[in-house]
């Protein structure tokens, strides 16, 4: 009984391995990670800078118009203070993309031994 199951085993093993790598599904990237990576962190960037020129024009609306329904000069301060907080935020973003943009590219190749 023994015999005839290796038997078995030994005629079936094969042809199942075979069958398995018929059946195996081979997937091929077409980019590397590096540049996926690279294009998902410009993409989330700019999103991320064209909602921040949207809050700080808004946000400047509004400490503009509290600016001029304001009736003491402590508000008004108040509101320059907060309308200069608005616009360093805003420059900070987009000075990130902007080193992401243009100073990253050229310092690209410099990162290799030669």
């Amino acid at each position: 009984m023994k015999n005839k199951i290796k038997k078995m085993a030994a005629r079936t093993l094969p042809l199942a391995v075979y069958i398995l790598m018929l059946l195996t599904v081979q997937a091929f990237a077409v980019e590397d990670m590096w540049t996926v990576a690279n294009r998902i962190i410009i993409d989330v960037y700019n999103k991320i800078a064209g909602v921040s020129t949207v809050l700080a024009a808004l946000m400047t609306t509004v400490c503009v118009v509290g600016m001029k329904l304001s009736n003491n000069q402590q508000k008004v301060d108040q509101s320059v203070d907060w309308l200069k907080r608005i616009w360093i935020a805003w420059a900070i973003i987009n000075g990130i993309g902007a080193f992401l943009a243009y100073v990253r590219p050229l310092l690209s190749g410099l990162n290799t031994i030669s």
